[in-house]
């Protein structure tokens, strides 16, 4: 046995081979998260230099070949030859792994860099790069293809005959950039690594305009050519104006909201927080600038800040009576909008992974329930009408709190859930138990759900249809949720259960798909399950479980062909056909006009169906829209049909 294993089995994986092996390891993954990890690096180093106070201006510019450039006005990667190694320190940030200034050389105090693999990573994985370097009165460049293979060593930039790249053209704008130092970074990602090199602008439209909130006075600045868009940011407010603007849409209860900025222990703790008559909760934490969308040890400290500060509060104003239960942590989420930023000694910073989801330092847990706490009560010592406000607020969530649990174990526990009950007298289940395997289609109308139920791959599809719209669960608690007749079959039917109920292990099917009428209607409709999806079973959509059929617009038939059309540019584009030009067009009004067969083979049927799934990649833009869109404020709502409506696609049939 042991023969088949010999030394030439062992691998040495030299330089940058081991990104291009194993890029997941680096970057999480290799869709579309992963491409916009590759931005997200080389931006985050132009941060550091900002919060090192030498960056003022950034700017992201995406290109019409497909290509990106970071840029900043910071001091200059440093390009003079690294004696021991033989070759420039630019050289070595941009191809060598674990090469950097975030090692305690002096660098850099403050980073979100920690392994120095950044730049080289995204060198790596990328069809061609260049550098850009502007210092001590010279400018320099660099060039590196085939996965950060140097094609140009560093010399002095001559735009008369720019690159030496086969594969690239000249295409940046120095004329407009004209700083007396910084760094450009320019590059393409790999389309043999990559399963997409398209990028998602929106993506870092918000997230420049989050780092301009946490970083006051820096202008950033974004620009996309193929879609003609041009973005600056810049705040001086920083995350008490970005709490506020997470507010802006909603009634706020304490209106001076609770800010505090403290060292301790050398860590920087900044926090704001304010209460809303929503029942949803917005909690962002930062650590060096970074989101950690997974939280960590400063979201601890905060939530043990907050639950002691105001429970010791609402006793001392008898605002809990004595034989009351104290507030849990789960009463003061409600209606709670909170940043916590910390900004620590980049040599000490700990997260889980390189994508630096989860802050993991001990330390900074303890600094950040210090500072909050003594900062806390101070503020309601002295804003007693604000604090009341806060404390009224969750005592009434505390009330739902015991009312929601009373409706759960009533509605709940006699069904499926428990083990002893009967799934919904309407669902039309699948045989098959893995659920990998299976789906559930929430399909709006009787006579759609008909022809699902008749056209459906019965192993692994299920159906359940529901009639009518749905209660809108943005403006309700839990205990009128789970009373509804629409959502208790379908809480049932998905068998998981919710709030503090929620089990993943007992979901009962891999993929949730929302399939309604493609009119004002059905858009309607969806919109209110994503909404209860979203703020009662968030964990179905961070899971991507939750996806929202596509079905076609037209059909459009000639002699003994066929083809479905999707949207109105679609129809537009087969009517220049041939076929196009002699075909019969087919509008369909809904879901309830398509035979059996029709649904499965355009809406159904795995091998040819469109299916969107739903994500949250911007947690606040998401609860800012749906607040927007769902609330009880009017004019938030007015405001945005008046500025999207030339946008809207309207039929009018």
């Amino acid at each position: 046995m042991s023969s088949n294993y010999t030394a030439d089995q062992i691998q040495v994986l030299e330089g940058l081979e081991p990104v291009r092996k194993r890029p997941g390891m680096y970057i999480g993954s290799t869709g579309q998260e992963g491409l916009h990890h590759l931005i997200t690096e080389i931006v985050n180093n132009s941060m550091d230099e900002a919060m090192a106070g030498y960056a003022k201006h950034i700017k992201v510019e995406f290109l019409d070949d497909g290509s990106v450039a970071v840029f900043d006005d910071g001091r200059g990667v440093p390009f003079e030859i690294k004696k021991e190694f033989g070759v420039s320190a630019l050289e070595l940030v941009y191809t060598k792994l674990h090469a950097g200034g975030k090692f305690g050389g002096g660098g850099y105090k403050v980073s979100s860099g920690l392994h120095g693999v950044g730049s080289s990573v995204v060198n790596a994985l990328s069809e061609w790069m260049r550098v850009v370097v502007i210092r001590d009165n010279k400018t320099v460049i660099q060039e590196y293809e085939n996965g950060g293979k140097v094609t140009r060593p560093v010399e002095p930039l001559d735009l008369k005959k720019p690159t030496k790249l086969k594969k690239a053209a000249w295409n940046l704008d120095l004329d407009s950039w004209k700083y007396e130092s910084g760094t450009i970074v320019q590059f393409l990602p790999d389309k043999t690594i990559f399963e997409t090199t398209e990028f998602d602008t929106k993506f870092f439209i918000n997230q420049l305009r989050e780092y301009a909130y946490l970083t006051a006075g820096i202008k950033f600045e974004l620009i996309d050519h193929k879609n003609d868009v041009h973005y600056n940011y810049y705040f001086e407010g920083g995350i008490k104006a970005y709490l506020q603007s997470i507010n802006r849409n909603r009634k706020v209860l304490n209106e001076k909201p609770f800010y505090v900025s403290r060292v301790y222990d050398d860590i920087l703790v900044e926090a704001a927080l304010q209460y809303n008559d929503s029942f949803s909760e917005t909690v962002l934490t930062f650590a060096n600038h970074l989101k950690n969308s997974e939280g960590g040890t400063h979201l601890t400290g905060f939530r043990s800040a907050l639950t002691k500060t105001i429970n010791d509060y609402a006793r001392k104003a008898n605002l809990i009576k004595e034989k009351d239960p104290n507030l849990s942590g789960d009463d003061l989420r409600e209606g709670l909008t909170a940043i916590i930023s910390v900004k620590l000694d980049s040599a000490t910073l700990q997260f889980e992974g390189q994508t630096k989801a989860k802050l993991g330092n001990t330390n900074v847990r303890q600094a950040v329930d210090t500072v909050v706490k003594e900062a806390l009560e101070v503020y309601l010592d002295e804003n007693p009408k604000d604090g009341s406000a806060i404390v009224e607020k969750n005592v009434l969530a505390l009330k739902a709190r015991i009312a929601a649990k009373a409706a759960r174990d009533t509605v709940i526990r006699k069904t499926a859930l428990e083990g002893g009950g009967v799934l919904p007298g309407k669902l039309a289940d699948c045989s098959e138990k893995n659920k990998e395997k299976t789906e559930l289609f929430i399909v709006e109308g009787d006579s759609a759900g008909g022809s699902a139920k008749q056209g459906r791959n019965r192993e692994t599809q299920a159906i359940l249809p529901l009639f009518g719209k749905v209660l809108n669960t943005e403006r309700a608690r839990l205990d009128k949720i789970v009373d509804s007749d629409k959502f208790k079959s379908l809480i049932i039917a998905i068998g998981a259960g919710i709030g503090e109920q929620y089990d993943p292990e007992k979901l009962r099917y891999g993929k949730i798909i929302i399939m309604a009428d493609a009119d004002a209607d059905g858009m309607h409709i969806m919109t209110l399950y994503l909404t209860f999806f979203y703020r009662h079973m968030p964990e179905l959509i961070e899971e991507g479980h939750v996806h929202v059929a596509v079905p076609p617009l037209y059909k459009g038939t000639w002699g003994k062909e066929k083809k479905y059309l999707f949207d109105d540019f679609e129809r537009t584009e087969f009517l220049k056909t041939t076929e196009g030009k002699k075909a019969i067009i087919q509008r369909f009004k809904g879901l309830g006009e398509m035979n059996a067969d029709e649904l499965w083979e355009t809406t159904m049927d795995p091998q040819s169906r469109r299916l969107k799934k739903i994500g949250v990649e911007d947690a606040a833009k998401a609860d800012e829209v749906f607040t927007m869109l769902m609330g009880e404020e009017v004019a938030p709502r007015k405001r945005f049909i008046q500025t999207h409506a030339k946008q809207a696609n309207i039929d009018i049939t």
